[in-house]
């Protein structure tokens, strides 16, 4: 296991999950739009599977996975509460330890769930040992862009109000983070893909419900523990509110695909021998956020 720096509370993460696990069904089209989109990629394969890990999935992807004729799914989560109402055999843990043997399963989904891991790379490591040979791994993670106008009108009334900024939006990696992490962790045939969920708001207080009743409020460790000014929240979401009708939102996504290695697996070319780099496929037009 890999060794990281702290940056999320998760003993927070996981008391804001236990109460999330009462309101996530507030915000299934946003949960269910983004299981969507990362189970679309089980149709570019005629792979057959029959154990699934369903990886902090809040409802949206246990149900997926068996319409499609898996039987067994399991559903794991940071709360108990949380992967009691997930839909698949129930298993209250953490993601940077996995209680499973290795290669248990042939499927794992992890759908908007790592992204307040601490040991990301151990995670990562941690997933590879419990898929089976030639098994799938499949992850969405928000990346950079996401909550970037909430993250501006924070830090904006915060500097107004208190001559400074702390951290009140969680960090997001990149996409290339993203591709490397699975290179790293000895997935084969990795690949990190760019997609967006274009959420829009009618009000900024509906912005800040949704994020609490999916479980999804700052716990960085660095946060600021005081009592913020009423007046702080008051100036940000009038400078949200300015932006017009309908707030943008945007939810910026790495969609990840990685496979457990195997005999016979298609094996990379030999290095030097691409045309395009990963940084040029990476800055390639398709794959650039909207400005």
């Amino acid at each position: 296991m890999s060794h990281s720096i702290s940056v999320f509370d998760r003993k927070l993460v996981r008391h804001r999950r236990d109460r999330a696990a009462k309101t996530a069904h507030r915000v299934v089209d946003v949960l269910d739009a983004a299981a969507a989109t990362l189970l679309d990629r089980l149709d570019d394969t005629t792979r057959t599977f029959t154990r699934a890990l369903d990886l902090g999935g809040r409802g949206s992807i246990a149900p997926a996975l068996r319409a499609r004729g898996i039987g067994q799914v399991v559903s794991m989560d940071l709360s108990a509460q949380m992967a009691r109402r997930a839909g698949g055999i129930p298993v209250q843990a953490d993601e940077e330890w996995l209680p499973f043997a290795t290669g248990s399963f042939d499927l794992v989904v992890a759908s908007l769930s790592l992204h307040w891991v601490n040991d990301l790379p151990g995670a990562l490591l941690q997933i590879r040992r419990v898929l089976a040979p030639d098994g799938l791994f499949l992850a969405s993670l928000p990346t950079l862009g996401t909550l970037q106008p909430l993250r501006r009108a924070l830090d904006h009334a915060e500097n107004a109000v208190r001559g400074g900024i702390s951290p009140r939006v969680s960090p997001f990696p990149e996409l290339s983070d993203a591709a490397s992490l699975l290179q790293r962790a000895g997935f084969a045939m990795p690949v990190a893909d760019h997609a967006v969920l274009d959420l829009r708001y009618r009000t900024a207080l509906a912005l800040i419900r949704d994020l609490q009743n999916a479980g999804e409020s700052n716990a960085v460790l660095a946060r600021d523990s005081r009592t913020p000014p009423r007046a702080l929240f008051a100036l940000a979401l009038s400078k949200l509110q300015d932006a017009g009708e309908m707030i943008p939102m945007p939810l910026h996504m790495a969609v990840l695909t990685g496979w457990g290695p195997a005999p016979g697996q298609p094996k990379p070319a030999p290095r030097g021998s691409g045309q395009v780099s990963l940084a040029q496929a990476l800055d390639a037009p398709e794959n650039q956020q909207p400005n």
